[in-house]
Parts: C-alpha cells; sequence; structure tokens
C-alpha cells in the first residue's frame, strides 16, 4: 500500500538563550586626538570633557577609575598587518586564583565554569534545568562584566609604588621561589582554550538538524508501516521499504554534502597560537634569563626589543626609542611611543603601559608585567568574543517554519483520514497504514537536496564575486540584511595613505587620490612645489621594497610608515625617482621624529652647490611655522607677516576641516662659510641653526574613498539598509570619509552642523531635526541603552567615531533590539565581538587577522564594501530563487497525495504508484527546481525594502494557496483525467471502479468483469494500473513544465524575465 511522499513531524533545534540587553558600560574620558610620529593630524579641537567619575572599585582591585577601550581603539583604525587573534572562553577572570588586574595584591577570584559551546552552532540543552538556569545566569553576568571597560590604575603610579604593590625590587627582579609562588596561584601566562565541538557533533547536527529531521521521521514511518504490512499480509509491497531506504539516503548523502561544505570548521585557538610570544627576557634575582612566555608572572621585569611580541600586559619603567604597533588590538595605522611617562587618565591611551601580544617595532624597554593571559586586554576581548552565544539565522528559522507548516498539514490531512477510514470500516491497523502514508506523501524529498544545491552553487557564485561564505545559510542571511555596521579603514576606504593637498604659494592645490594615480591634476611648474617636492623626498625614511620595478608606483610595498609612504608616492609620481634625489643630496645628519619636538630634521649635500648644506624639516604644522621667519612664494622667500600667517591658519583649518593630517614642512640654505664640507654636524648638542628658516607649505593626507564605494552605499539606500560607520578614527576623518562615500548624503546635517549655521550652542539644538548624526565614543559610554536605541531610532545616517570593542558590540546589540538583521564588518582583534555578535559577520580577507576571520561568517576576499552590496543582492536572489523552487517543488505535493486519497475513500485502483512519486521528487523535479537558484535577478530586487523575518516568511499562506489549492489542483485533475480516460479504453467505466480495490489487488481473483463483461486476470489488471500510473506521472511533468515558467518570476513578465 504505496505512500507518496515524504512526511513531517517537527523537532525544532534547541533553542539558543538570547543574551540580556547589554550593559552600556562606564569608560574613560575622551581625548584629543594623539600625535602622529609627523605631528599633530587635525587642527586644534575642542577641549576634551572631563574624566567620568569612577565606577565602585570591584571585590578583587585596588580602588580603580573605570577606563576605556575608548580611544585607544583606533586612531586611524588602519589595521596595518596585525596578525593578533581573539579566541575564546567565558571565563572572565582566568583559572584557580587570579588577581583582578594582574596584580599579586589581587583577592583571588573563583573560576568560572567554561562556556559550553562555540560558534554560531545551537547549544545543547543543560543537564537539568537548575544547574542550566545557574550556569546561564553566571555566565549572562561575566559577559556583562567583559562588556565594562578595563579596570587598571598601574599607569599612575610611581615607581616605588608600583614596586611595592608587586613587591619586586625594580633591579633586581622577583625571585625565582615567589615566582614559582605566583605562578601557581595564578596559573600560565595563556589564554585558556575554548571547548571545542567534536568533528563527529558537527556531522550528527548535520545529518539531524533543520529539514532533516522531518525526512529521518518520514524514513521512520516508512519502515513502520512496512513492518505493520509484513506482519499482517504473506505478500506485502515492499513499495514503503523502498521509500523509507530512499528517504534515508537522501538524508545522509546531503547532510555529508553540507558536512563538507562547512568543513572549515573554527580554529580560532590555533590562530591564537601563531599569535602568542613563544619566549621572554625576564630579570629575576639580578640576572637576565630567557624563559616560556607561559611562565611569565605578574611582578616579573621584562625587556622587549625591536621585533618581539610583548608577552604580557606591562607598565613600562624605561624605555629607549620603543615604539609598538597596536593596530590589530586598538585600530591605531601609526606605530605608538612607549615611554615611562604617565601621559593620559586612560591606560590604553597612556604611553607607559605596553598590551599583551602587539609587537615592539623599534628601540627596547623594561617594564613590570600588571597582568597575565586571560586577565590581559587581550584576554578580556578573547574571552567576550568567544562567550557571546550566537542565534539561529534566518535560513534557519524559515525552514523551521516551514516544518511546521508541512508538519500541521499532513497530521491533519493524516488523522482526518484516519478518523475517516475507521468510519468507512477500515481495521485499525488498516487506518493506521494509511496514516502514515498519508503523513509521508507530504515530506518532499527532493526539497532537502534543492536548498542545499541551491544555497553551495550560490555561494560558489558569490565566491567569484570575493564572498567568500563559511556557513551555508550565512548566504540567505546577507541578502535579509537590514543594517550594515561597516568598519571604515580598508573596507569604506583604500587602506593606504594618500596625499590629497598641497598648500603652496597661497593656493590649495588638490592631489590625485584615485586607486590607479596618474599623478597629473595640479601644476607642477612652480619653483615652490619643486622645493617642497625636494624636502618631502629628502626628508624622509621611507623607502620602496626591492623588486618591485614592474608594479605601479601606488601599489608598491614600502618600509615606512603610513604617512611618509604617502609623501614617498607623492613624489615619486611627480618628480621621478625619489633615491636619485637622495642619492644626488646625500643624508649626512639627522633628528628623527619625537613627541616634544613634533618635528624631523635632516641636513643634506646640496648637489646644485658642491661647498653648500640644505636644512630640511617637516612636522606638526603650527610647529614648523614657529619655527620659520620667512616664506617662500612662486620662489621668492619674503618675509612671514600676519597676513600670510592668517591664511597659512585657514588654509590649514580647511584641510584639517576635511578630515586629513596636515604636515607642514619648511628648509633652510646653510651658509657655507659657517658650515663648511665636512663640517661636522652634532644632532645630540645641536650646533646648527633651528629657526629663522624658510615656511614653503602644507601638505595633507588622507585614506581616500575606494571608488565604488558612493555607489555601493547609493544601492544600499535604495534598497532600504542602513548604514552605519563605526570606526575607531578621529570624528573629523570619519565625518569627511562618511560625506564623501554618501554615508551622510548631500544636504543633511549633525547637530554640530545647524548649531553652526544658526550660532547657537549645541546644546540648544533638538536632536531630532539632524538627520545625520556622529557620535563620540566618550558620549557612547555614558548613555543608557534607551539613548542608544533613540539615536539609532532617530537618525538614519550615523556615524560612530572613536569606539572600542565593547562599543562595537553594543551598537550591533543595539541595532538587533530594533528588529535588523545587522551584518558587521571589521578587520582586528578589537572586532571579533561584534563580528561574532552580528547575525552576519563579514571580515576582511587582506587586511583581516585570522582572529576576525574566523569569527566571521563570511570574507571578502578583496576588503571592498562594494562586494558587500553585491553579496547583499545575491541573497536577496536566493531567497527569491528558494522561494521560487519550494513553490514549484510543493506544487506536486497534492496530484501525490489526492489519488492516495481517493483510493482511500472512493476504494478505486490505486491511480499513482510509489515508484513514480520517487520518480518526480527525486527525478523529474530535481532538476528544474535546482535550475531555478540559477534564475537572473528580477529588475526591483535591489529597489524594494529589506525582507521582515516575522512577516515575509519562504513558505507563507500565499505560496502554500498557489501550490497546493491552485496549479496543484490542476495537476491533480489533468492525472485523474488520463486515469479515467486510460481505464475507460480499457472496458473500466468511472462509475465501475468504485468500491473495486479489494479485488483488484486480490491475486487470487482473475475474473474481474470490466463495465462491458469482460474479465480481467491479476496480471491483466496489474498491466493497466501500471499504465495508468505512467500517464499519470506524464501529467504530472507536463504540467510542471508549465509550472516552471510559471515560478520563474515574481512581478516580471517572462518576457521582460527571459527564458534563460
Amino acid at each position: 500500500m504505496p505512500p507518496t511522499t515524504p512526511p513531517p513531524p517537527t523537532v525544532p533545534p534547541p533553542q539558543v538563550p538570547t543574551l540580556t540587553p547589554p550593559v552600556l558600560c562606564a569608560a574613560g574620558a575622551s581625548s584629543p586626538v594623539p600625535s602622529t610620529p609627523l605631528g599633530d593630524t587635525h587642527p586644534p579641537a575642542p577641549p576634551a570633557a572631563p574624566p567620568i567619575p569612577t565606577l565602585p572599585p570591584r571585590a578583587c582591585s585596588p580602588t580603580v577609575p573605570t577606563v576605556t577601550l575608548d580611544d585607544a581603539c583606533g586612531h586611524g583604525d588602519t589595521h596595518a598587518g596585525g596578525d593578533i587573534h581573539a579566541h575564546g572562553n567565558a571565563r572572565a577572570h582566568g583559572r584557580g586564583r587570579a588577581s583582578c588586574g594582574g596584580g599579586a595584591g589581587g583577592a583571588p577570584v573563583p573560576t568560572v565554569s567554561p562556556r559550553p559551546q562555540d560558534g554560531r552552532e545551537y547549544s545543547p540543552a543543560a543537564t537539568t534545568s537548575e544547574n542550566g538556569g545557574g550556569r546561564r545566569k553566571q555566565k549572562e553576568k561575566e559577559l556583562d562584566e567583559l562588556k565594562k571597560e578595563v579596570n587598571l590604575d598601574d599607569h599612575k603610579l610611581s615607581l616605588d609604588e608600583l614596586g611595592r604593590k608587586y613587591q619586586v625590587d625594580l633591579s633586581r627582579g622577583l625571585t625565582n621561589a615567589r615566582a614559582a609562588e605566583i605562578l601557581a596561584q595564578d596559573g600560565p601566562n595563556a589564554l585558556t582554550p575554548p571547548p571545542t565541538t567534536p568533528e563527529w557533533v558537527k556531522f550528527c547536527r548535520q545529518l539531524f538538524g533543520g529539514f532533516s529531521i522531518l525526512l529521518w521521521i518520514g524514513a521512520i514511518l516508512c519502515f513502520l508501516a512496512y513492518g505493520i504490512q509484513a506482519a499482517m499480509e504473506d505478500e506485502p509491497s515492499n513499495d514503503n521499504l523502498y521509500l523509507g531506504v530512499v528517504l534515508a539516503a537522501v538524508v545522509i548523502v546531503t547532510g555529508c554534502f553540507s558536512y563538507y561544505q562547512e568543513a572549515k570548521s573554527s580554529k580560532i585557538m590555533d590562530s591564537f597560537k601563531n599569535m602568542v610570544p613563544q619566549q621572554a627576557l625576564v630579570i629575576r634575582e639580578g640576572e637576565k634569563i630567557q624563559i616560556n612566555a607561559e611562565n611569565v608572572v605578574v611582578g616579573d621585569l621584562v625587556e622587549v626589543k625591536g621585533g618581539d611580541r610583548v608577552p604580557a600586559d606591562m607598565r613600562i619603567i624605561s624605555s629607549h626609542g620603543c615604539k609598538v604597533d597596536n593596530s590589530s588590538l586598538t585600530g591605531e595605522s601609526e606605530p605608538q611611543t612607549r615611554s615611562p611617562e604617565f601621559t593620559h587618565e586612560n591606560p590604553l591611551e597612556t604611553r607607559n603601559i605596553c598590551f599583551f601580544s602587539t609587537n615592539c617595532v623599534e628601540g627596547t624597554a623594561r617594564g613590570i608585567v600588571i597582568s597575565t593571559g586571560d586577565r590581559t586586554v587581550m584576554g578580556r576581548i578573547a574571552s567576550l568574543a568567544s562567550g557571546l552565544e550566537v542565534g539561529r539565522t534566518p535560513i534557519a528559522m524559515e525552514i523551521e517554519h516551514f516544518i511546521r507548516l508541512i508538519t500541521g498539514v499532513a497530521v491533519f490531512l493524516g488523522l482526518s483520514f484516519f478518523i475517516l477510514s475507521l468510519i468507512l470500516g477500515y481495521t485499525w491497523l488498516e487506518a493506521v497504514i494509511f496514516l502514515i502514508g498519508i503523513i509521508v506523501a507530504n515530506v518532499p524529498e527532493g526539497l532537502l537536496a534543492t536548498v542545499t544545491v541551491c544555497l553551495t552553487l550560490t555561494a560558489k557564485r558569490m565566491a567569484r564575486k570575493n564572498c567568500l561564505v563559511k556557513n551555508l545559510e550565512a548566504v540567505e542571511t546577507l541578502g535579509s540584511t537590514s543594517t550594515i555596521c561597516s568598519d571604515k579603514t580598508g573596507t569604506l576606504t583604500q587602506n593606504r595613505m594618500t596625499v590629497a593637498h598641497m598648500w603652496f604659494d597661497n593656493q590649495i592645490h588638490e592631489a590625485d587620490t584615485t586607486e590607479d594615480q596618474s599623478g597629473a591634476t595640479f601644476d607642477k611648474r612652480s619653483p615652490t612645489w619643486a622645493a617642497l617636492a625636494r624636502i618631502a623626498g629628502l626628508c624622509n625614511r621611507a623607502v620602496f621594497k626591492p623588486g618591485q620595478e614592474n608594479i605601479s608606483i601606488s601599489k608598491r610595498d614600502t618600509a615606512g610608515d603610513a604617512s611618509e609612504s604617502a609623501l614617498l608616492k607623492c613624489i615619486q609620481l611627480s618628480c621621478g625617482s625619489v633615491k636619485k634625489m637622495r642619492d644626488k643630496n646625500p643624508k649626512v645628519t639627522e633628528i628623527p621624529f619625537n613627541s616634544t619636538n613634533k618635528y624631523q630634521l635632516s641636513i643634506h649635500e646640496r648637489e646644485e652647490d658642491p661647498q653648500g648644506y640644505l636644512l630640511v624639516m617637516k612636522g606638526a604644522p603650527e610647529r614648523i611655522l614657529d619655527r620659520c621667519s620667512r616664506i617662500l612664494l612662486q620662489g621668492q622667500e619674503v618675509p612671514l607677516d600676519e597676513e600670510m600667517k592668517e591664511a597659512f591658519q585657514n588654509a590649514y583649518l580647511e584641510l584639517g576641516g576635511l578630515g586629513e593630517r596636515v604636515l607642514g614642512f619648511c628648509h633652510l640654505y646653510l651658509p657655507p662659510e659657517k658650515f663648511p664640507r665636512g663640517f661636522r654636524f652634532d644632532a645630540d648638542e645641536i650646533n646648527f641653526p633651528t629657526t629663522n628658516l624658510c615656511f614653503v607649505g602644507l601638505m595633507s593626507m588622507i585614506d581616500p574613498p575606494r571608488a565604488a564605494v558612493p555607489d555601493a552605499v547609493g544601492k544600499c539606500r535604495s534598497a532600504g539598509i542602513k548604514v552605519i560607520m563605526v570606526t575607531g578614527d578621529h570624528p573629523i576623518t570619519a565625518k569627511a570619509i562618511a560625506k564623501g562615500v554618501g554615508i551622510i548624503s548631500e544636504g543633511n546635517e549633525t547637530v554640530e552642523d545647524i548649531a553652526a549655521r544658526l550660532n547657537i550652542p549645541v546644546s540648544q539644538v533638538n536632536p531630532r531635526e539632524a538627520k545625520a548624526c556622529v557620535v563620540h565614543g566618550s558620549d557612547l559610554k555614558d548613555m543608557t541603552a534607551e539613548q542608544l536605541d533613540e539615536i539609532l531610532k532617530n537618525h538614519t545616517e550615523i556615524v560612530f567615531a572613536r569606539t572600542s570593542p565593547q562599543q562595537k558590540l553594543i551598537i550591533v546589540e543595539g541595532c538587533q533590539r530594533q528588529g535588523a538583521i545587522v551584518a558587521v564588518t571589521g578587520d582586528g582583534v578589537n572586532d571579533s565581538p561584534a563580528l561574532k555578535k552580528a547575525d552576519i559577520g563579514i571580515a576582511m580577507g587582506i587586511a583581516g587577522s585570522d582572529v576576525s576571520k574566523q569569527a566571521a561568517d563570511m570574507i571578502l576576499l578583496d576588503d571592498n564594501f562594494a562586494s558587500i552590496v553585491t553579496g547583499v543582492e545575491e541573497g536577496r536572489l536566493i531567497f527569491d530563487n528558494l522561494k521560487k523552487s519550494i513553490a514549484y517543488t510543493l506544487t506536486s505535493n497534492i496530484p501525490e497525495i489526492t489519488p492516495f486519497l481517493l483510493f482511500i475513500i472512493a476504494n478505486i485502483p490505486l491511480p499513482l504508484g510509489t515508484v513514480t512519486i520517487l520518480c518526480i521528487d527525486l527525478g523529474t523535479d530535481m532538476v528544474p527546481a535546482i535550475s531555478l537558484a540559477y534564475e537572473a535577478a528580477e529588475s526591483d530586487i535591489m529597489k524594494r525594502q529589506p525582507r521582515n523575518p516575522r512577516t515575509d516568511k519562504l513558505v507563507n499562506e500565499r505560496l502554500i494557496s498557489m501550490a497546493y489549492g491552485q496549479i496543484g489542483m490542476i495537476q491533480a485533475l489533468g492525472g485523474f483525467f488520463t486515469y479515467f480516460v486510460i481505464l475507460a479504453e480499457n472496458g473500466f467505466l468511472p462509475a465501475r471502479l468504485v468500491g473495486i480495490r479489494l479485488a483488484w489487488d486480490d491475486r487470487s481473483t482473475n475474473d474481474l468483469e470490466d463495465s462491458y463483461g469482460q474479465e480481467w486476470t491479476y496480471e491483466q489488471r496489474k498491466v493497466v494500473e501500471f499504465t495508468c500510473h505512467t500517464a499519470f506521472f506524464a501529467s504530472i511533468v507536463v504540467v510542471q513544465w508549465a509550472d516552471l515558467i510559471i515560478c520563474k518570476t515574481r512581478r516580471n513578465s517572462v518576457f521582460q524575465q527571459g527564458m534563460k
């Protein structure tokens, strides 16, 4: 007794517990822009906000003010290379007994149970509800702690206080015995690895999760029906057995396929092992010794030099020219100076703290370890990233909704006909067989394979367009996106500093910032430009790396900091080889840039005068101007009067207001009589003039927007997607780039713009009047969740500047509270918590750290925002095409179920057999259904609003009514027409068929009469029946051809869409 198509009792996957609403963290005071190695990035800014009052101290730490990852998380967030990685566990304070803040004097902190699972996966239910609830509360409390900012005051202590706090001799270090005692107490200096999900568990999730469970239930019911029939009949039909085997095979094959596609499982801890330093140079009992970095303890004296990775969070006690690269932790692209001086309330801004696993790029430093392992700043970010629980993807929820729907229909029909069978006089065993048959007949066997193949095809198509999808379900999630929180550097911008403007001869000249940089956009004939170019080329330590002669200048790699590299490329493009210029004007002495003088100076032999020397200087514009008494105009030196100073100030403010990093340039021809050839210049005891110089001009640099981004942002706007910039960079720079790429559209004002236009204080402007909004991280840290929600709700164009990793996470959670499907881009370790929490995390393939790639669902291979928009279009297309594919596949359910229902009710010979049903579902329907995955986008795909997950379902009432109520019924009528025609042609008129089933299927009846009195043997009847099956099958296939054309488009006509 043949069932027809697969069934559906639904077992939804276990719900992932949602996190409590985010706790907005208190954070440190805002700060003006820190100086770069080449001077101030921006013109003078308004004074910083006063420090925020401190929170009450935690029980486990000395009294400390609360500070923030705020400004430290990105002055110009060009994450230059850094390969630092966040891994995970939810333990806020590390192993065993730990000292908060790393201090030896801190009170012990109890261990916290590790997080039960990692990654975007369903979490298993707790063993008992009590234990589960307790663990969940503990974890939520812990995550709220991690979302708060770092508590630390070691940077404020004097060296004597520091020595007393950590019980260490600042010259001899710890004793070996004391170090061993602390190591036993705190545990190794290592990040705790998260518990990993075994591969067999991942495989089982593919095999038994989502839609697969429906097919398994169908297979089990088929085997059950076969078992009942085998017990009841001498020669049972094998149809149910075949169907059960096929259903199980479909699930196993597609499960293996999906597992293979997603086999790139998270290996976050492996990434961290590459990052964590292996050895450290410590001073113990007065002797320098190399030890394993895991054995470094709080209170150790550690020495680092250029090329080393910092083995723990350290307070610097002495240094010589030390600079560290914090880029992948904080987003600061420039190397940061490290020295013993306390320079900022915020420990992430002050110069006397080094952070675990950042790189020392030059110089040397000695420091005291103040925290290790999970208690470091890096450890906190890692714990936060791994501790976040992630909800199911929209497509997973859609499939669950579909399963519920199909299950409801199947169970309703099954029970209805079970009761009807009993009323019609069937035995209860026969009624159970019918019940199982109807339920199984409702399961579309081919749909699981169709969905998997559709997602896989789209993932491959996206990979060709530079979007690498790690999780197949993320393909569709991107299409549902309603908010994109984008990083600035490298995503919206080109990730390379470029000279944007020059000011000389009292005029601002625009340079070429396009991606191909022809270098031919301003007049180079002025002698002042020649002087400016010479200073920029000579007073510059950046060089091109060798072996790049065949690469365009703009794309060549350089050795040197970002600003000097930008100058090098600009001069090389405009004036030819900088190397030749330097060879003809060899350097004789140099004063490198330092934060006190804020200038860089060098003295060169002059090519045109064999006796003379040329002094060139560049640095912070106001510092350079202060050292000048003359200015170069049209190649002539003239006195620097008040009028010219005002012109300088206007130019400086204009360029700085564009968010550009501005540098000043000056020179001096040293008189040969005082400084003859061979004169010994002394850069320490300066024996040459550094004042009364001649000011030549300004050059400003910016990381310019990518060419394709404005158009991509415009597409997002027309598609109803809100684009929010979230950056660690300065608000002025962030706002300038946001306006340049269209995130803040022309004519839209911020409250500051309105205040400036009306000449009133900002406090008097109604925030709701401003469509655009620039939020500083220092303001964000004081906001409640409700205030953040207000901003997200009332402003259409938003820029968050100077944000910390915790704040980026809080922004994502705020958007999700508004009901948005959020996509987040990021490239540094600092982005990993937000990447993991977002509905879809997008990491950068080129500039991204390994950890950000592991935390993300998708990787942009070209780091280009325009590729995200391509991904959104592909995601919307796959949802549309899946909908079309499901509508097409479900249609044939009705002509497959109705023959079985009539078989029960009217007792007629079976019109359609199980084998033919399998031929439809896994044969003739499969290829057309998959072909719909290749369907081209309809014209309005990026002009309609994002899908609302609550109302716009993959399978909704309209689709069901079309598939089942209209086209399905037409197919069923066509099938029955052929069935009755063939039987009538063979002598069995429709009236004769009612009630004939038992005699028809009886092997011993070989004299069954038709409507004309002819007698039919069992074998003859079966030949006619199989002919009916074939005809019914053919009619379904023919109508499905028409159905395929019907399903090709949602709104377009077939003539518009074409038949490709």
